[in-house]
């Protein structure tokens, strides 16, 4: 089967940052599903959605709270009454930071909820469907922490790390489906979540939220944030056909600083 001629995509944590970014890069040729943990918080991406694709281009928004295995189960349910979903972006993640002997069972079952299970389950309800209609994308928004690591982000890397484990080995096992299943794997980049580190930096240390700031766009050897939209343009080439034979990968996108 080839490419739908609007496909069909579910974001998730699309209310903000790199996946509102994602949601306006796919908005003109796409249908798209946005999730956050509250529907009325989309309110922002959804209007930028419209702008950009035409009131076609936006076929539901649905809040879940990803770390609720109760939650997850409505999601599926409110899914299933929607059109069938060509593309999963697998956004939505949560970057909790504290020394591994402050790392308690809440902070890490927390990470591991939202940035691995979900994802897991929403591809475990998804993928094979496309894989039977034969064609479809999934493209799971990592991090650079899942090829090198950081202090004080135990819970964090693992569970980004487990998630691009778990791209490889649904790649491998959906290869001649019409599935191309890929991780992007972003450096520090300028969005809340960055925001939030700044300042639980200024908060620890003291230091100048400017120079706390310079420090995290330090990592990169482009001594840059990497911006939300360029994510989106990595993913929404994803999306694309011409893309096909990318599959099973976890692409930086971080000025080197993983080479």
């Amino acid at each position: 089967m080839s490419r739908p001629e609007r496909p069909v995509a579910l974001i998730t944590g699309a209310s903000r940052g790199i996946g509102a970014a994602i949601a306006r890069a796919l908005a003109p040729e796409h249908r798209l599903i946005l999730c956050a943990r509250r529907a009325e918080s989309l309110e922002a991406s959804a209007a930028a959605v419209i702008e950009r694709g035409g009131e076609s281009a936006l076929l539901a928004r649905l809040g879940a709270e990803l770390s609720e295995p109760a939650a997850r189960l409505q999601l599926f349910a409110e899914l299933e009454a929607l059109p069938g979903i060509d593309i999963l972006i697998n956004n939505a993640g949560v970057a909790d930071s504290a020394p591994l002997r402050k790392t308690d069972d809440a902070t890490w079952l927390r990470a591991m909820e939202i940035n691995a299970r979900a994802p897991f389950e929403l591809c475990r309800a998804l993928v094979p469907a496309m894989a039977k209609r034969g064609w479809g994308r999934v493209v799971t928004i990592a991090s650079t922490a899942a090829k090198k690591g950081y202090a004080y982000t135990a819970a964090y890397s693992a569970s980004k790390g487990a998630v691009v484990a778990l791209t490889r080995a649904m790649a491998a096992e959906f290869a001649t489906k019409g599935v191309s299943i890929n991780a992007v794997c972003p450096g520090f980049c300028d969005t809340d979540i960055v925001a939030d580190a700044v300042a639980n930096i200024v908060d620890k240390t003291g230091q100048d939220p400017a120079k706390a700031k310079d420090a995290l766009a330090g990592f990169s050897p482009q001594g840059r944030l990497v911006q939300p939209d360029e994510v989106a343009a990595m993913v929404a080439w994803l999306c694309s056909e011409a893309a096909a034979p990318v599959h099973g990968q976890a692409l930086g996108i971080d000025g080197g600083e993983s080479v």
